[in-house]
């Protein structure tokens, strides 16, 4: 098994392009062109909100730190709720977030609705599969 890291740490963040670019030429292009920021709140391992950002807009699908100049939509979301959206795939606890109120939509929220209704590919699974072995519980 490989080392564990705790998410959104550095070298959680280290691991996880590792196996972006490991799965680069498996994962086919975003169907969709989408700019999303994206904030996390309540990290246990951040003094601060953690920004991100998710960019489809040259067809891959690129998650990665800080905010973009123009974004389509800001999501706000605490670390919980970007756990389960991002690494253990929890559609249940997702929308629960959501229903109560954890997850914010600031902009065209109709990109995100598309965006999470594409199915992810068998490639796509296998490199959520091996991101969940790596983030510590």
């Amino acid at each position: 098994m490989s080392e564990q890291h705790h998410f959104l740490t550095d070298g959680w963040i280290d691991a996880a392009r590792a196996l972006r670019a490991e799965f680069a030429d498996r994962i086919p292009p975003s169907p969709m062109e989408v700019r999303i920021n994206v904030v996390i709140t309540e990290s246990p391992h951040h003094e601060s909100n953690i920004e991100g950002h998710i960019d489809t807009s040259d067809g891959e699908t690129l998650i990665e730190r800080g905010h973009l100049a123009e974004p389509e939509l800001t999501l706000t979301v605490d670390y919980a709720t970007a756990l389960a959206a991002f690494v253990t795939r929890d559609p249940q606890a997702v929308m629960q977030a959501f229903l109560g109120g954890k997850i914010l939509v600031e902009g065209d929220a109709s990109k995100l609705m598309m965006l999470q209704a594409q199915p992810p590919s068998d490639d796509a699974l296998e490199m959520y599969q091996r991101l969940d072995a790596i983030t510590a519980k």
